[in-house]
């Protein structure tokens, strides 16, 4: 379901694929049993088969790994939160292996609205400054934007909000 205002042209799904343009508004989460991996300077920060995947229209899916499943030692809260309409109050951390430190690199839920209480203190991770992001396997490709933190796979096709001129839709 996309909205007809929009001047975007939804690209057909083949089998086997998922459309953004299909998942809902406003956002919903649903486990997965797909095998997620988060990788950053050759070590696995994450991996788990208990993971959650948020749809949004026009958004690839954003993964949410179970704390458990997370290497906690190169993970460093920091003070930055934000709130999202939907999801609610999360807070960021930063990621640091060896010398090497990326800012604000994952976020958790801390104050999830009530219909995302099961994402509290799950992680995502963005993908992008990661030496990769797997899903199933798949090398992700990360979402475009400066703050989007969703991972695209081969059974997922767009266009996928976050690039530039896509702040409309």
């Amino acid at each position: 379901m996309f909205f007809r205002s929009t001047p975007v042209q939804p690209l057909p799904a083949g089998p086997g694929q998922e459309s953004v343009w299909d998942y809902p508004r406003p956002a919903i989460w649903q486990p997965t049993p797909k095998r997620l991996q988060v990788v950053f300077k050759g070590v696995t920060i994450a991996d788990t088969t208990n993971g959650k995947r948020v749809l949004e229209t026009s958004h690839p899916p954003t993964y949410y790994l179970p704390p458990e499943d997370v290497q906690p030692d190169y993970l460093e809260a920091t003070n930055y939160q934000t709130r999202c309409e939907w999801k609610g109050r999360c807070r960021y951390f930063n990621l640091r292996v060896g010398d090497r430190l990326l800012e604000q690199a994952a976020w958790q839920y801390i104050d999830p609205t009530p219909p995302f209480q099961p994402l509290l203190d799950h992680f995502a991770f963005y993908a992008g400054p990661m030496d990769a992001c797997y899903v199933e396997g798949e090398q992700v490709t990360p979402q475009e934007g400066r703050f989007y933190g969703g991972w695209i796979t081969a059974d997922v096709v767009g266009p996928f909000k976050g690039g530039p001129g896509t702040m409309g839709w």
